[in-house]
């Protein structure tokens, strides 16, 4: 049976109710209704968050990049505002045995032109000596400027995982924000785009009407084999990476204890 816009059929198991066009307009207009609040809220959090104190910092502190040992103040590139990443390490680990999830962010915010042109810097930071994040970076072709601080104390360093904002006032250095956990997200522009969709992001902690497809662990979509079968074992890679030129088929994490 084909259905034509006269012709609503009756439900289609596990799918959302098909009503004509004025009907979905109303359901759509109540929900915008709840959007335009939810972005609302959103703006006067972001508002809160612009008033929140700072901690001065010793931005002499080194981290090491391409050209060695630099004062953290470089990274700013003469900038007065400075966004980081600090993504996890696994030791001696291989390509496709380092953390998925830092994988996410650092894909989604491969290029920082909109940030540069508001006058605010970008670069990750990561705890791995630079001689395994250096051939890491290049595989992966990221842009974007790394630097290890490996033995530097937070907040430059610290825990891993955070996205960090940071001042400058001339040489003095504070920081300003911090987050971490679903905090991340608003880097992960495919996230909010599953949230956009009827399926979702295929997680089992989504509410969802009934008959929907079942969802599974969340992050289970971050890491593939080389046929793109979603799996976290050992045959896996972070997707992004097998994209990348000479990514090969794997047997191993090359980490012990893997656990999300």
């Amino acid at each position: 049976m084909t259905t034509t816009p006269d012709d609503p059929t009756t439900a289609l198991p596990g799918r959302p109710p098909v009503v004509d066009l004025a009907t979905w307009q109303t359901a759509r207009d109540e929900l915008l209704v709840r959007e335009k609040a939810h972005t609302r809220e959103g703006d006067s959090i972001a508002a809160a968050r612009r008033r929140l104190p700072m901690v001065e910092l010793d931005g002499t502190v080194e981290v090491v990049g391409p050209d060695g040992p630099v004062p953290f103040l470089d990274l700013f590139q003469g900038r007065d505002e400075l966004v980081v990443y600090k993504h996890m390490w696994y030791d001696g680990a291989p390509h496709q045995g380092q953390c998925e999830g830092c994988t996410t962010t650092a894909w989604h915010l491969k290029d920082a032109v909109y940030l540069d042109a508001r006058g605010v810097s970008f670069a990750i930071l990561t705890t791995g000596p630079w001689d395994e994040v250096a051939p890491y970076v290049e595989f992966m072709g990221y842009t974007q400027p790394w630097y290890s601080v490996r033995d530097v104390d937070a907040p430059v360093g610290g825990d891993m995982g955070h996205l960090t904002c940071f001042l400058r006032d001339g040489d003095r250095v504070f920081l300003t924000y911090s987050t971490t956990g679903r905090g991340n997200e608003r880097v992960n522009s495919s996230l909010g785009l599953l949230d956009m969709t009827p399926y979702g992001r295929g997680e089992a902690w989504e509410d969802n009407p009934e008959g929907r497809p079942e969802g599974r662990g969340p992050c289970w979509s971050w890491r593939s084999d080389a046929d793109g079968n979603a799996t976290w074992g050992p045959t896996s890679r972070p997707v992004p990476q097998w994209t990348r030129p000479g990514a090969t088929p794997v047997q191993t994490l090359g980490r012990h204890g893997h656990h999300h």
